[in-house]
């Protein structure tokens, strides 16, 4: 779809908020150079930040000479945000502070068969009271929900039209939840929630492309292209884990063999340990958390078997980073989510290997293939600025009309304004 001036405008204001959250305090003019929008632009969504009170004047920088210049910073105690990671084997909320530092965090787990929508809305409900009520904070100053559920997701409709592990069609998630939850809603899924979580404070900042792998049950890719979160045309980009790798292979929960997922998601790489040994006493039958922790200590200890499962699984992880970086060509390509961070270095060495045997060798040499380094839930804080993204979206269209006194600005300034 073609873009409006209106979106235009919105996502320059979430432009200049996210710059002011990862570099307070800041000038008008540090915002300009940094945001690639002409001065006037920042001056004039800095405004509109003021009156929302999303940031504050916090005084001046130092001057050689010319005229200070003003400081604004984000003004953290202003509302609250929350982010809601809902993954196959749990439920995570945290509630964060205006300058998304966690200030409360709740868990429900969620157990084999207990995948129906109305339990899950249950148990969001359950873990977005939960968070609301340690923080102390009153309903009011929660600004928005976000919520990553994993499958393809309608984020206009707040509808998950495809979740393959649950076997989900089309449920109305957001009308579900709006029953429960008295909070703006936003939905979309963990690939975009961890691209964004690495845009904002991750490997990916400062990045023009970049890829989040992520790891957990599921397995996906966030994309960031050309400067911004790529979704494709149905924000269905990124289902890298139902792509092809071995013909006629594992079967997956998509109905097709061989995917991606079913030999580097989870319940593949328990399969991989079982059948290298079917009796090893690191697999925990139905408990992918217990089996990867044993996994990550057998590791640590040089446990023949931990360390042959995890070359084996970097070995079909590493292929398909490889067809990312021939494809995509990006900088960095980032290993996140429960699994990367349990398994860690030993799996990223072995997956550079493996990616150094199949990737082009031009391509390969531009990519950094890297830990994510976010110490926090990525998927959680990625929806929580979904959520930010969300209560920033009327902005213009609440404080238009309280500039209509303002004075007119001059031709050369109407030319730099927002495009």
């Amino acid at each position: 779809m073609k873009r409006t001036s209106r979106d235009i405008r919105t996502a320059n204001r979430y432009d200049v908020l996210r710059e002011i959250i990862a570099t307070s305090p800041v000038s008008r003019q540090e915002l300009a150079t940094a945001t690639g929008l002409s001065l006037a632009t920042v001056a004039t969504l800095v405004g509109e930040l003021l009156e929302l009170h999303v940031i504050t004047e916090v005084g001046y920088e130092d001057s050689a000479g010319g005229r200070p210049r003003g400081l604004v910073a984000v003004n953290a105690p202003g509302g609250a945000l929350v982010g809601v990671d809902i993954a196959e084997t749990y439920i995570q909320a945290e509630l964060f502070d205006l300058a998304l530092n966690v200030v409360a965090r709740a868990t429900e787990d969620m157990r084999p068969g207990e995948s129906r929508p109305e339990q899950v809305v249950r148990d969001v409900a359950a873990a977005v009271g939960a968070v609301v009520a340690a923080a102390g904070s009153a309903a009011e100053r929660v600004l928005g929900v976000g919520v990553s559920v994993p499958g393809q997701v309608d984020r206009d409709t707040g509808v998950c039209a495809y979740a393959p592990n649950w076997g989900w069609h089309d449920v109305p998630l957001r009308d579900l939840l709006a029953g429960q939850l008295p909070h703006p809603l936003h939905l979309d899924n963990p690939l975009r929630a961890c691209m964004v979580a690495e845009l904002w404070f991750g490997a990916a900042r400062g990045r023009t492309d970049a890829v989040v792998v992520n790891l957990g049950t599921g397995v996906g890719a966030g994309l960031a292209l050309g400067g911004g979160l790529h979704r494709g045309v149905s924000n269905s980009a990124g289902e890298w884990g139902h792509t092809t790798l071995v013909l006629d292979g594992r079967l997956c929960h998509c109905g097709n063999h061989g995917c991606v997922e079913t030999y580097v998601g989870a319940p593949g790489i328990m399969q991989s340990l079982r059948e290298l040994s079917p009796g090893s006493p690191l697999l925990h039958p139905g408990d992918q958390t217990a089996t990867i922790d044993a996994l990550a200590r057998g590791l640590a200890e040089q446990d023949p078997v931990a360390v042959k499962t995890v070359q084996e699984t970097a070995r079909y992880l590493g292929a398909g980073i490889s067809d990312l970086v021939n494809l995509l060509n990006p900088e960095v390509v980032v290993l996140s989510s429960w699994v990367a961070a349990r398994l860690g270095e030993p799996l990223l060495d072995e997956v550079r290997a493996a990616v150094a045997r199949h990737a082009l060798r031009r391509p390969l040499a531009a990519t950094e293939i890297v830990l994510s380094p976010i110490p926090t839930d990525p998927v959680s804080l990625g929806a929580a600025a979904f959520a930010l993204e969300g209560a920033l979206r009327p902005a213009g269209r609440r404080t238009a009309g309280r500039r209509t006194t303002t004075p007119a600005r001059s031709h050369a300034d109407r030319r730099q304004g927002p495009s």
